[in-house]
């Protein structure tokens, strides 16, 4: 999985797709390119494949996520990107992500997934789901009023500019942008925060991964976003439904590694002068 507008991502794909031919693997990308040795994938061939490799950040991550949804395929993110994440935390050589594959080496990390569902008049019009977040977001400049329940009781009305509901893989997305809580990978939890909300309540909170987050839409001009990828225009009178979903998503690491030093390594945190650097 490239990220085609890297010059660095298209340079990998091609000295990966050499070597992973050389072992004679079976290689396929996402782009039309001039990278040798590879069929462009389409819906029906990523079945069977043992895993996709991800040239490039984080969105070219959720875009690989997208790719694999209910394949069983994990995602290795080589960043190239920024902040980067979903990657590992030290870029590694080409050879070493070629021979982890090749020799099976990876480690892999289950991280849970939203779903969400779109009801108007009482039908369900859409539905789909996020590894990162669910958004809704206003379209004009007038705030956007939303009532939001929890487990089938009423938890406030907000005018805001929006609402994010987050995994924890999320919480250093866009949850973390908007003020939301860093929560580490192996928690289950919803994250739940109001954007730029005119209320004396409108503080992050962490939900139960069991709960069921209920979101009606009181003024039009609304959009819904899974991942910033599916956008879902709404009016004013939808419902929407956000739940944890019952698939899950695989990263894949070359070796084992702590969500703090993660942490450290993509925020630069200073830890200079710690006994245990």
């Amino acid at each position: 999985m490239v990220n085609s507008s890297r010059p660095a991502a298209q340079k990998a794909a091609q000295e990966l797709a050499s070597i992973f031919t050389a072992s004679n693997f079976n290689v396929l990308t996402n782009v039309e390119s001039e990278i040798s040795h590879t069929a462009l994938a389409d819906s029906t061939s990523l079945h069977g494949c043992e895993i996709a490799i991800v040239l490039g950040g984080d969105g070219t991550m959720l875009r690989g996520a997208e790719a694999v949804r209910g394949l069983d395929i994990p995602l290795l993110g080589v960043n190239l990107g920024h902040v980067g994440f979903l990657a590992e935390v030290e870029k590694p050589s080409i050879r070493e992500v070629a021979d982890s594959v090749i020799n099976k080496t990876y480690l892999i990390d289950e991280r849970m997934v939203l779903a969400y569902s779109v009801e108007r008049s009482g039908a369900e019009i859409a539905q789909g789901w996020a590894l990162n977040e669910v958004t809704i977001e206003r379209e004009s400049t007038t705030m956007v009023q939303l009532f939001v329940q929890i487990d089938r009781r009423p938890l406030s009305r907000w005018g805001c500019d929006g609402l994010i509901c987050a995994t924890p893989t999320g919480s250093t997305a866009y949850a973390f942008s908007a003020g939301g809580p860093v929560v580490w990978p192996e928690v289950e939890a919803l994250v739940l925060l109001p954007i730029s909300a005119h209320a004396l309540f409108a503080k992050p909170m962490v939900v139960s991964p069991s709960s069921e987050i209920v979101i009606d839409v009181e003024s039009p001009d609304a959009s819904l976003l899974g991942d910033s990828l599916r956008k879902f225009a709404l009016q004013e009178g939808d419902r929407v439904r956000i739940t944890k979903d019952s698939e899950i998503v695989s990263l894949a690491h070359l070796k084992e590694s702590l969500f703090s030093d993660r942490l450290v390594a993509k925020f630069k945190l200073p830890v200079e002068g710690w006994r245990g650097e």
